[in-house]
């Protein structure tokens, strides 16, 4: 399949492109996301930020990508996989966000896509959990979408600009969902 996107690992050469795309988003991310602190967007914050994904990848704690548009290679969106756990667990948790000029182009569903196939390929990962809002639709279609299940609703446990949320947690295995036990 030919994909609209591709995955690239962040780098020093990436800064300026990356601190003005937070920049570009920050209003719109700030809606969905927490804020970053106010250094975050600064050429140092995102330097500090690169060599921080460096890090953790080398650590395999954390793995963060720049979401690029094919072609063009223009930076769409981000997508991650973080707190790793090997030991019993072998799983991660997924997030994306793609930028708001770039919604509704089936960005973040490529993006989804081919990290899943980072993860359960490459990276070796059994498991891998992500949490979206039970209002943000497009997540849960993305998510959804690429066999990703519902395990559970946290009430008021995410909050936002002051106001409290519900989140809903979902999980997607490597091995197809015939192969898993019952969860009887």
């Amino acid at each position: 399949m030919s994909e609209l996107v591709y995955l690239a690992a962040p780098s020093l050469a990436d800064v300026d492109e990356m601190l003005a795309f937070e920049q570009a988003n920050r209003a719109f991310f700030e809606s969905r996301i927490n804020a970053r602190p106010a250094s975050y967007y600064s050429r140092e914050g995102v330097v500090a930020a690169v060599m921080t994904a460096q890090r953790e990848a080398l650590e395999d704690q954390a793995y963060q990508f720049l979401l690029r548009e094919q072609g063009s290679g223009a930076l769409v969106g981000r997508v991650n996989l973080s707190q790793i756990r090997r030991a019993h667990f072998h799983a991660a948790s997924l997030g994306y966000r793609v930028g708001e000029g770039h919604q509704g182009r089936g960005f973040a569903k490529a993006a989804v896509r081919l990290v899943l196939a980072e993860a359960f390929g490459k990276l070796g990962l059994a498991r891998v959990e992500a949490s979206a809002r039970p209002d943000n639709t497009g997540s849960l279609r993305v998510l959804l979408g690429h066999g990703f299940v519902q395990y559970g609703h946290s009430r008021r446990s995410f909050e936002l600009g002051g106001v409290w949320h519900d989140l809903l947690h979902f999980e997607r295995h490597a091995a197809p969902a015939d192969d898993l036990p019952d969860r009887a």
